[in-house]
């Protein structure tokens, strides 16, 4: 699961090789006062996990279980995929200037606007990205399957469960 983590980190712009942080988790706010990141550790609820296929004693917090600064990141082992869910600052417009990450396009799930899109590189068939916009900055969740079949596919059916946990 930590290699599906340091993916998704990668493709939002930091390096997997980041310093621990030691400190609070706050992303910086457009005004003086900070913002609190949504923790998907403790926010997304154990039922939607396993609604979603996950297995919620799976949990690894951080990237190979190192939090990583300006983030809040948590992943889940399903019998045949991996999902992960990053919580930041930033806009998703941000994400779409970043060189690397290819292929955006609009997607909706469980009503929620969102923008997938794919880090160049990745294994078309392996791993699926998505991001939506919340009040703290964004939100990404990244899909690797483990078996055949479309991973972006699973990523709408696994975010039916998910996705209503997540701020707006």
């Amino acid at each position: 699961m930590a290699a599906a983590l340091v993916l998704g980190l990668a493709a939002c712009g930091e390096s997997a090789e980041t310093t621990p942080a030691t400190t609070t988790t706050q992303a910086a706010a457009t005004s003086d006062a900070p913002t609190r990141l949504f923790d998907p550790c403790t926010g997304i609820p154990d039922d939607a996990l396993s609604a979603a296929g996950l297995d919620p004693a799976t949990k690894q917090v951080g990237v190979g279980g190192v939090k990583q600064p300006g983030w809040e990141i948590c992943g889940w082992r399903g019998a045949d995929y991996t999902l992960g869910v990053f919580s930041t600052g930033g806009t998703v417009a941000e994400f779409e200037r970043r060189p690397g990450n290819v292929d955006f396009q609009d997607v909706t799930i469980a009503g929620r606007s969102g923008r997938q899109f794919r880090v160049d590189g990745a294994a078309k068939d392996q791993m699926c990205d998505v991001l939506f916009p919340a009040g703290q900055g964004l939100l990404q969740l990244t899909l690797v399957n483990k078996t055949s079949g479309d991973p972006c596919d699973r990523l709408q059916s696994v975010g039916e469960a998910i996705v209503p946990a997540l701020p707006k």
